[in-house]
């Protein structure tokens, strides 16, 4: 049998040659240092009228030499003391960087473990209250529509029995769709294609709303790949929010900016902003600034575009509200990758 570990080089683990120069660096302009000093000092001496004779021969080129040597020493030593501690600096930098790094990771692992724990449990209760819901909304539906026209207070509150089950109905929906697996189906699509969509969906609540849109003409960026349906639900959540953020008349800015690989989609209001204590929480599960939010739609929001290959992030907008920028891979990258 072939012994194969013969045929390998045994200077293929051999550090470069200018890496070992760049490495004791240090080392060898110690002894030139060491070298020039001791050459140097025997000039200086002999300009003093010092002598240097052995037996009358003129002995400086044996005195510069030894002085040379010995600084030269001492300068290959000082400098391989400097080039030790710099590693070791720099060695400390790894590691505390490697550690820090760990130790991310670990937190991420296990606040993945925990939502998905809670995702897991807040599917099985919904499951449970969904069917219930439907049975309830059934019964006050029925109930209103029998009821004699003199009743107007009970069908009000039938009408509000029917509202409150509709928003909890809701609710569950969101919780099934934050828990349920996505199943994308990405193509190629323009980005200005998304935000007129996203556009047109949610405008009807925008012009409720006395919202104006500033839209920038023209979207000189690349195609994304991305899934319409689901990319649109992202920016319709993100102008509904922006809107409900706002008082009447306020206004939204929508624009694209291109990167090297992605396409950023961004959405910005005039609103009160996000606080900077709450950006890097906002898009966990459960967190909401409203009193009557679930907190799920930026959790899903993110989920999807992460799906994608993507991000999003928040920020401040230029009309000093808040800024989302929801940044997708360019479909050449994607699919080259």
């Amino acid at each position: 049998m072939t012994d194969t570990s013969a045929t390998q080089s045994p200077a293929a683990d051999d550090p470069h040659p200018d890496q070992l120069w760049h490495g004791l660096r240090p080392c060898w302009w110690g002894v030139i240092a060491g070298l020039l000093t001791g050459i140097v000092d025997v000039g200086v001496m002999s300009m003093l009228g010092v002598t240097f004779a052995i037996n009358a021969w003129d002995a400086r080129p044996l005195v510069a030499a030894y002085f040379g040597v010995s600084f030269a020493a001492l300068g290959f030593l000082i400098g391989l003391l400097i080039e030790t501690r710099r590693r070791e600096r720099r060695t400390a930098a790894l590691l505390q960087a490697q550690t820090e790094e760990i130790a991310s990771a670990r937190a991420r692992v296990a606040q993945h473990e925990k939502l998905a724990a809670l995702g897991q449990l807040a599917a099985t209760i919904a499951h449970e209250v969904r069917n219930p819901l439907g049975i309830m909304r059934s019964a006050a539906q029925t109930l209103s529509e029998t009821l004699p026209p003199s009743g107007a207070d009970a069908r009000r509150a039938s009408d509000f029995i029917i509202a409150e089950i509709d928003r909890l109905a809701n609710v569950v929906h969101s919780i099934l769709a934050y828990a349920r697996p996505l199943q994308l189906a990405p193509r190629p699509v323009s980005a200005g294609a998304l935000l007129d969509r996203a556009l047109l969906l949610a405008g009807e609540e925008l012009a409720a709303r006395q919202v104006r849109v500033v839209r920038p003409a023209g979207d000189a960026v690349p195609a994304v790949l991305a899934d319409t349906d689901l990319i649109s639900q992202v920016l319709l959540g993100l102008l509904g929010n922006a809107a409900e953020a706002m008082p009447a008349g306020g206004s939204i800015t929508l624009d694209t900016v291109a990167l090297a690989d992605a396409v950023q989609l961004r959405v910005a209001d005039s609103g009160p902003g996000v606080p900077p204590e709450l950006r890097r929480r906002i898009f966990d599960p459960f967190v909401t600034t409203r009193a009557r939010g679930t907190g799920l739609g930026l959790a899903i929001a993110r989920q999807i575009v992460e799906a994608h290959g993507g991000r999003i992030d928040v920020g401040d907008g230029p009309d000093g509200g808040a800024r989302f920028v929801v940044t997708l891979p360019i479909a050449t990258a994607a699919l080259a990758a």
